[in-house]
Order: C-alpha cells, then structure tokens, then sequence
C-alpha cells in the first residue's frame, strides 16, 4: 500500500524571493518600476509629488490585509462597487387576499384548555409574590 503525503497549509504562500513571496515581490518591482519612469520624465519635485502615493500604493499591495483580505481584493472590490449601477427601486405591489369563510373550529373535549382571564389586580398580587419570594 502506497503512502501519500497530504500538503498542509496550502493557503500560505511560498517565500521566493527572501522574505517575500511572488505577489509581494511583483508589486514592489512594479512600484519601483513607474517611481524609475517618473524620476528619469519629470522634473524632482513632481516626482515626489507622484511617487509618493504609487509607493505607498506598492506598498499596501504588497503587504496591507483588510480584514484578512490581501488589499487587492480590497480595491477591486472598490471598482466593482463604484462602476456598478447603484439604483434600487421598491415597488409596492398590492397583493390581493381571496376573503376567506371563518370558521370555528371546535377542539374535542379532550383537548380544550381552560385559560384563567388575568385581571390587573390578579397580575399585581403574582408579580408582588414573585418579587416576595426572590428577596428571602
């Protein structure tokens, strides 16, 4: 009989490139790439201005969890939430009831039940002995 080993933790990724794994190191590579092309085209200042929210960007893909969700789940979520149509309208549809025959059912002898009426006076002597009986 041939024995097989069953993977674990399959759900982790694999470390490839040092501590980071190949998203992690897809997204850094490709931030650092376009803070590159925005150094060599724009003058110093603009650079910075730019490179700062595509950094921080790479950054957040690469290792921000939301709710134990990696931040790209996040975003496209974001898209799909603010490209879809958002109008929700509620018709109120008149539902007609077919009048129904009343009628009385009468339980057998056996099965009825005798239900005492409660009168307030009654209510208030069973609620003050109730309330008798927890203080002691």
């Amino acid at each position: 009989m041939k024995k097989f080993q069953v993977p674990q933790f399959i759900e982790i990724e694999s470390r490839i490139f040092g501590p980071l794994t190949l998203k992690q190191f897809i997204y850094l590579i490709g931030g650092a790439g376009i803070i590159f092309i925005l150094y060599k085209f724009l003058p110093f200042w603009l650079m910075i201005f730019f490179s700062i929210p595509v950094g921080g960007i790479a950054v957040a893909l690469a290792f921000y969890k939301v709710n134990n969700q990696p931040f790209i789940r996040v975003l496209e979520s974001a898209f799909h939430y603010t490209t879809s149509s958002k109008i929700y309208i509620w018709k109120k549809q008149q539902i007609e009831k077919k009048p129904e025959a009343k009628r009385e059912t009468k339980l057998p002898e056996h099965r009825q039940m005798y239900i005492p009426k409660i009168t307030k006076n009654k209510l208030k002597d069973l609620a003050w002995s109730l309330d008798i009986k927890e203080n002691r």
